[in-house]
This record gives C-alpha cells, sequence and structure tokens, in this order.
C-alpha cells in the first residue's frame, strides 16, 4: 500500500460524489489534500495542467473528475 505520510495530495473532481468521498477519506490520513477549482485549473488544457502541477507539486494525484 503507498504511504501518504507527510505526502500532498490532489483529488481532481472533489466537489463531486467520488471525489467528496475521497477528500473526506484523505482527512483521516497524515497528509495534505489539495484541490483546486475549475477557475484555479482547466483539465481539459495540458498546458494549464502542467504548470499548475509544476507550482503545487502533488505527490499522488486521484483523478475523480469526470
Amino acid at each position: 500500500m503507498f504511504d501518504l505520510t507527510g505526502k500532498r495530495v490532489f483529488v481532481a473532481g472533489h466537489r463531486g460524489m467520488v471525489g467528496s468521498a475521497i477528500v473526506r477519506r484523505l482527512a483521516q490520513e497524515n497528509c495534505t489534500v489539495l484541490t483546486a477549482t475549475r477557475s484555479e485549473v482547466d483539465l481539459t488544457n495540458q498546458e494549464a495542467v502542467r504548470g499548475w502541477f509544476d507550482e503545487i507539486r502533488p505527490d499522488a494525484v486521484f483523478l475523480a473528475a469526470a
């Protein structure tokens, strides 16, 4: 199993049913949960996502965006 202790974890789709469940579960771990709204990063724009990832630098990503 992947240890999330001290990791920065990004959840794409955190407002949906699956994403919000992932966020609630991650809240029980010793990690930093990162989220972003559509206005912060457009997941349909690869260049924008790369720039955001370069800036925020998550250690793990959960993709629950639909």
